[in-house]
């Protein structure tokens, strides 16, 4: 379905600024078509967007609301529906990339019927796919990867398409989770694809192209994470990368949601990847490393990366403080 824009963005009481991240990444790569945003009392996430209840945003021109938090398990909060149900109430539509569906809860689905709105559930394909073949295919992909989740994969992708454009090149960002299809238009939600099924419509997603045209494929979760890592090994093998790029955030203590679990080695997590992405690609190799050096002051940003390059032999940038042309440099090489 089309979403109608603009949008507000509502984020509930999201605990943190990732927990806002769908919101987070629509509002920075899309600020034109986003009016608010809706927080709820606890909140700790800031989009830095004006502040609206339902009523200011139905009064302000709203056509979806969209649920830009995420939850563990992708649920809606508690206690959220009767905002929402205002919202369509309003004239207002909902948009989500929830695992649990807007419109199989009942209250939402019955007013969307009466007032003749629209629920738009994007986490959830609307088609079939095949099983994944393996086959080499014309065109260059490149793939994100991460050492842990919400790490910067969409972001790097997305500021990859952006330098490779702007050089006049050849590249598409292919959207793989909610808010990547929300900013792109179009995309699949990986992680609510049958297993089987995985590779294939990544397969799909990145279909054979012009030999110069690049795809610029959104990584999902880590082969080290104990959560997600089987959507994150049919990812690679779907993609078939002929790059890899690694996203790495120094400053965490462990991996999201899983305290008891401390990040991988940068250096091991990339020969990991590199040896699961060569079973349909035996050339696929990394060309560099994408870090969020957000907890670091500038001084420590710039040894930090400087210094991980002289151990990694790659491109170490930071997509938001030094831009990813070297990376590009490097692809083109």
């Amino acid at each position: 379905m089309a979403l109608r824009t603009p949008y507000l963005l509502f984020i509930g009481d999201a605990p943190d600024q990732l927990a806002a991240k769908t919101a987070d990444g629509i509002a920075f790569w899309r600020p034109e078509i986003c009016l608010g945003q809706l927080r709820l009392p606890g909140c700790k996430a800031d989009l830095r967007l004006p502040d609206m209840n339902i009523e200011e945003a139905a009064a302000a021109g709203v056509k979806t609301v969209i649920v830009g938090t995420t939850n563990r398990g992708g649920v809606l909060g508690e206690g959220w529906e009767p905002l929402l149900v205002r919202a369509l109430e309003l004239g207002m539509d909902l948009a989500a990339g929830l695992h649990h569906r807007l419109a199989d809860i009942p209250v939402l689905r019955d007013a969307a019927s009466r007032h003749g709105r629209q629920i738009s559930d994007v986490r959830h394909p609307t088609r079939e796919f095949a099983v994944g073949n393996g086959i080499k295919r014309p065109g260059k992909r490149l793939l994100t990867v991460g050492t842990d989740c919400s790490i910067g994969k969409m972001f790097t992708a997305l500021a990859l398409e952006k330098e490779m454009r702007a050089r006049g090149l050849k590249a598409d960002f292919r959207a793989t989770g909610q808010t990547g299809i929300f900013i792109a238009g179009d995309g699949v939600s990986i992680d609510a694809v049958v297993s089987d099924f995985v590779s294939g419509s990544v397969e799909w997603l990145c279909p054979a192209n012009d030999p110069d045209h690049w795809d610029l494929i959104e990584g999902q979760g880590s082969l080290f994470h104990a959560s997600y890592a089987g959507v994150t090994l049919g990812l690679i093998h779907g993609a078939q990368p002929d790059a890899l790029v690694m996203c790495h955030e120094p400053t965490r203590k462990h991996m999201r949601g899983l305290p008891q679990y401390p990040l991988p080695d940068l250096k091991l997590c990339v020969e990991r990847n590199v040896e699961a992405a060569q079973l349909t690609n035996p050339a696929a190799c990394c060309f560099g490393v994408s870090v969020n050096t957000a907890g670091l002051d500038a001084g420590a940003a710039r040894d930090y990366l400087r210094r991980t390059e002289d151990q990694l032999g790659l491109p170490v940038i930071d997509p938001v403080r030094t831009g990813v042309g070297t990376i590009v440099d490097r692809l083109l090489g």
